[in-house]
């Protein structure tokens, strides 16, 4: 009994710990949801355009596009609907405003959306943030933003994946070659940027790219560099290997021939030493010969390495311990050009904490990837019917012509050969007419 008693106290006692531990975690998640700000969150829902504002950029030129509510073609949820590009061929321009905010001393994180449902060719996806004032009725493309971030796809060529940072009036895109989805579904994009002037990348909630302002940016002059005027001294030894200073010549290695009488060879028996001379058996290789004598190689002991330019402190670095933050931020936009319009934009986020933006990525863009990929499937299956029925029709009609221009032809050569027999005819009878005259 005291035994069984003793370990219901310790079940007991283990359910309290592993509660509390629980109570603990729990605690600390909301704290940290408690402490984090969410700055500017767009879903896109029915009263979006109280928000958003579409600038009249281009459209006393006709060439100005326009947004309209949708979930796009293909969604996994046809009510989750984001703003959409059209007609073909404009210029897009829409903006909102947002709560002022600086990324002084804090991450930021920027996250958003986007669907190229359509066969793009050439055309932007990106997003901007724009410090200052702006009149959103003229936001345009010469419009100053603090960053631009997101997909520029043109052709097979330009597939880029654009980060750029503006610093003190001038902007600097990234020096990395980075590159972004290219199919027709939704993917999201996360641009995050800390204090320390790290950065991380990331599409559909994984890293794509990560570094630093210092390096991956021609901002600032490079902390290091080159010494360009150092030389390699004249004592670094560079020899990786060397010939062994202790091997000796084997005694009677150079007395070893070359080549030795071949010792199968026999003397055929037709051969005449008196008119053929005295027979001697052709020369072979001589399997003992190695060639000429040739020290071991052997590992240098002082070898120091292939010797390379020693890197120095550049004296024109001038460190700004401020080179993340960008200007207090007061409108998030979309400024594209697109030739086939369509694009779908959604569920842009600013925040400073990358954890929440993961898991509002998975709430939203996460959950649905599956069900959108099979409603692509299916509107492709669709597609791919529609273009052989065409195909079908088109061959049907193209064949109906054929057969028609065929007939016609027939029909005006029986035509003609029927009115040269009919003048043949008549020619002949006043012939034989004149015949008989």
């Amino acid at each position: 009994m005291a035994e069984g008693a003793m370990s219901t106290g310790s079940q007991l006692k283990l359910r309290l710990k592993l509660e509390l531990r629980m109570i603990v975690l729990l605690f600390g998640f909301f704290l940290q949801l408690s402490v984090s700000e969410i700055i500017f969150v767009e879903r896109f829902d029915d009263d979006w355009e109280s928000r958003w504002v579409v600038s009249d950029w281009k459209k006393s030129e006709g060439k100005a596009g326009n947004f309209k509510h949708s979930a796009g073609r293909w969604a996994a949820d046809v009510d989750d609907k984001g703003i959409q590009t059209y007609p073909d061929a404009r210029h897009f321009a829409i903006s909102a405003k947002v709560p002022e905010f600086s990324n002084e001393n804090r991450t930021l994180v920027l996250q958003y959306s986007v669907k190229f449902e359509q066969d793009i060719e050439c055309g932007g996806g990106y997003i901007k943030l724009l410090s200052g004032y702006v009149n959103q009725k003229k936001f345009s493309g010469d419009t100053p933003y603090s960053l631009m971030f997101g997909p520029d796809i043109c052709g097979t060529d330009t597939k880029k994946l654009h980060v750029i940072l503006s610093y003190q009036g001038q902007n600097y895109p990234i020096k990395k070659n980075l590159e972004c989805e290219t199919d027709k579904l939704t993917h999201v994009y996360t641009f995050i940027l800390r204090p320390d002037a790290s950065y991380s990348i990331l599409v559909d909630n994984r890293e794509r790219d990560s570094g630093s302002m210092y390096t991956d940016w021609d901002i600032l002059p490079p902390r290091r560099i080159k010494e360009v005027t150092a030389k390699k001294p004249e004592d670094w030894d560079d020899r990786e290997h060397i010939d062994d200073p202790n091997g000796a010549k084997p005694e009677g290695y150079d007395s070893i021939p070359a080549e030795i009488p071949d010792p199968n060879a026999k003397k055929p028996d037709s051969w005449d030493d008196d008119e053929d001379g005295a027979w001697k058996p052709p020369m072979v290789p001589n399997p003992a010969y190695k060639g000429p004598w040739k020290r071991k190689r052997i590992k240098n002991p002082n070898y120091q390495g292939k010797w390379k330019t020693p890197w120095i402190d550049n004296p024109e670095f001038e460190d700004d311990p401020n080179i993340y933050v960008m200007k207090p931020i007061n409108y998030v936009g979309f400024e594209v050009w697109q030739v086939k319009a369509g694009a779908v934009f959604d569920n842009v986020l600013i925040c400073d904490d990358p954890e929440y933006a993961k898991q509002v990525a998975e709430e939203t863009w996460g959950k649905n990837r599956e069900a959108e990929k099979e409603a692509f499937e299916e509107a492709e299956k669709v597609r791919r019917a529609q273009e052989e029925e065409e195909a079908r029709r088109a061959r049907e009609e193209g064949e109906r012509r054929r057969r028609e221009r065929g007939h016609d032809w027939r029909s005006r050569h029986r035509d003609r050969y029927k009115d040269k027999y009919r003048r043949r005819i008549h020619r002949e009878y006043y012939d034989d007419y004149h015949d008989e005259l």
